[in-house]
């Protein structure tokens, strides 16, 4: 059911952002009269899902989720109709139409994807608000688990003061900050010191397979007892706060290990909070020092007992699209960030270069639309600044040959363009095999 939940998500997104993407090239392309020959969902390699013809236009869904296309009469593409491009240049053409509206025809699918994205931050912040948690109110710190980050010298119960000198008010400041970051400033026992990052610091979290760098320091609440647990049959209700083990208090999960460490294969007493009464139970742990008892996260329910404090805020349909406006220049600027840290060879972030399973894996398990939208927002800005990067296959290619057209007043000659084209080409499925290669990279060596 998993992964029939988190596959819906993956699909439903994609084939919003690849329609509506193509869109935005066909909707001008039409309004200037140029012909359309296709319009896909997913590639037709060979053969199609679904197509039906519809005035000049064949519209279809492909059996390959790699994105999909429109093909436009007389417009060199990944399509490479040799035989079209030699016939005589026709008034319903692509190559027939001047510069400006050539341009505007295929600057149309990343303006639509940033269009889109913008508006779902808008109607995202009047829907759902803002909630962040202040990291002063976290009183003892992080939980530091990463392993590079435990060998760089973060122990559990540091707090981060500030990321390259820019103090770190709210959690989600971290996430803006670390790429690029050269040091972290943190408060360790009522001291202040500052710990140095190395320059490949993205590449060495990348080959980790740790996802996680700073987490909450949160309570060990019980939120299901494995079938294959010892302590299945005990009187263990989710919600249950587990306060202490053989009368020591566990203030944090993070601190269970050590609590049981010479206890493995013993009864121990645990000390329980079920709403408002405190019970105790007699628990046994395995071999290995586990209770068999998966942890549950219930942010509301921990900042009602104080283990920090969240910020709302919610906002008027007014005010949403200011907040909008932000998330949206954020998310450009932060993406803008993971690029040049990616195509620097030096910080080893390529490393974390994902393909569709890396996507794929962004999307919970549990169906949630405020996750949904919110990484639909983000893909879609992605998808709209990877498309405008200069690569002939990628409308940022066809973007630089027409600007070039423009200002000089030649035109690129379509020997110059098709050949343009194949490397491009090349150079994109490239990429593509390099991103989808590190994921299957990374599920045979985590």
């Amino acid at each position: 059911m998993e992964f029939v939940i988190k596959i819906s998500q993956f699909l439903l997104s994609l084939s919003l952002l690849i329609v509506l993407h193509e869109l935005g090239h066909f909707i001008p392309a039409k309004l200037f009269k140029t012909k359309v020959e296709k319009f896909y969902l997913f590639f037709d390699v060979k053969y199609s899902l679904f197509k039906k013809k519809v005035g000049e236009t064949v519209y279809g869904i492909g059996w390959l989720p790699l994105g999909g296309y429109v093909k436009i009469a007389g417009m060199i593409d990944e399509s490479m109709d040799k035989e079209q491009m030699a016939q005589p240049p026709q008034p319903w053409e692509f190559r027939s139409k001047p510069a400006w509206q050539r341009l505007i025809i295929m600057l149309g699918g990343v303006t639509v994807n940033f269009i889109l994205a913008y508006v779902i931050y808008v109607f995202m912040s009047f829907s759902y608000g803002d909630s962040d948690v202040k990291v002063s109110s976290l009183k003892d710190g992080y939980w530091i688990e990463n392993p590079i980050l435990v060998d760089l010298g973060f122990k559990t119960g540091d707090k981060v003061l500030a990321i390259n000198e820019q103090p770190i008010i709210n959690d989600s400041d971290i996430g803006l900050h670390i790429i690029g970051a050269e040091k972290i400033t943190i408060e360790r026992e009522n001291t202040q010191q500052t710990i140095e990052l190395p320059e490949d610091f993205l590449g060495q979290l990348s080959s980790s397979g740790s996802r996680d760098l700073f987490e909450f320091r949160i309570p060990f609440m019980v939120g299901e007892v494995s079938d294959s647990s010892l302590n299945k049959s005990k009187d263990i209700k989710p919600g249950d706060l587990i306060l202490a083990i053989n009368g020591e208090p566990l203030k944090y999960f993070d601190q269970f290990e050590n609590r049981v460490v010479n206890l493995k294969g013993e009864q121990v007493e645990v000390t329980l909070l079920r709403e408002d009464d405190t019970i105790t139970r007699q628990l046994q742990l395995d071999e290995d020092g586990k209770l068999g008892i998966f942890p549950r996260n219930n942010p509301k329910k921990f900042e009602e007992l104080g283990y920090f404090d969240i910020i709302r805020k919610e906002y008027s349909f007014a005010e949403s699209f200011g907040a909008g406006w932000t998330k949206f220049s954020k998310t450009i600027i932060n993406y803008g960030d993971q690029l040049k840290a990616i195509f620097n060879p030096s910080t080893g972030a390529y490393k974390g270069l994902g393909g569709f399973k890396a996507i794929y894996d962004q999307f919970p398990s549990a169906w949630s639309w405020s996750y949904f939208w919110g990484l639909t927002a983000f893909l879609s800005v992605m998808l709209a600044v990877l498309n405008l990067l200069p690569i002939p296959a990628l409308d940022g290619g066809h973007v630089m040959f027409l600007l070039f057209e423009i200002v000089s007043g030649k035109k690129p000659s379509e020997k110059f363009l098709e050949r343009a084209q194949i490397v491009g080409f090349f150079i994109l499925i490239a990429l593509v095999l390099f991103a989808n290669g590190n994921d299957i990279f990374k599920a045979l060596t985590n």
